[in-house]
């Protein structure tokens, strides 16, 4: 029962220790409430809640598709992305979102 309580201690304080404050997306506008989506870190994207960090992911899938000039979405296939994205930020941190984006986009082509 000790090992266990100790086990139980140790591992709440490593979450704890680990884990950061999450702000809203809002936070990183400027003066104006104009987030630039190019300027954008992968720590930011990953201290932010998760709704927002999905709903930036449908921005940029959109922003994405858009320069392509495809006017579809396959809903699937873009939910997986964006989760790729957000879980390649939260590995990379010192990255920026595009720089992401490009990584899992180059992933994606190479294992078709």
């Amino acid at each position: 029962m000790m090992k266990f309580i100790g086990l139980a201690a140790t591992t709440l304080m490593l979450s704890t220790g680990l884990a950061q404050a999450q702000v809203q997306l809002n936070s990183y506008a400027d003066k104006d409430g104009y987030i630039d989506v190019q300027k954008l870190t992968c720590a930011q994207l990953a201290n932010t809640f998760q709704e927002d960090a999905d709903f930036l992911g449908v921005w940029y899938s959109g922003w994405y598709n858009g320069l392509a000039k495809k006017h579809a979405i396959n809903m699937p296939r873009a939910k997986e992305g964006i989760h790729e994205v957000i879980v390649h930020c939260k590995a990379n941190q010192n990255k920026k979102i595009i720089q992401a984006i490009d990584y899992v986009l180059k992933q994606e082509k190479k294992n078709k």
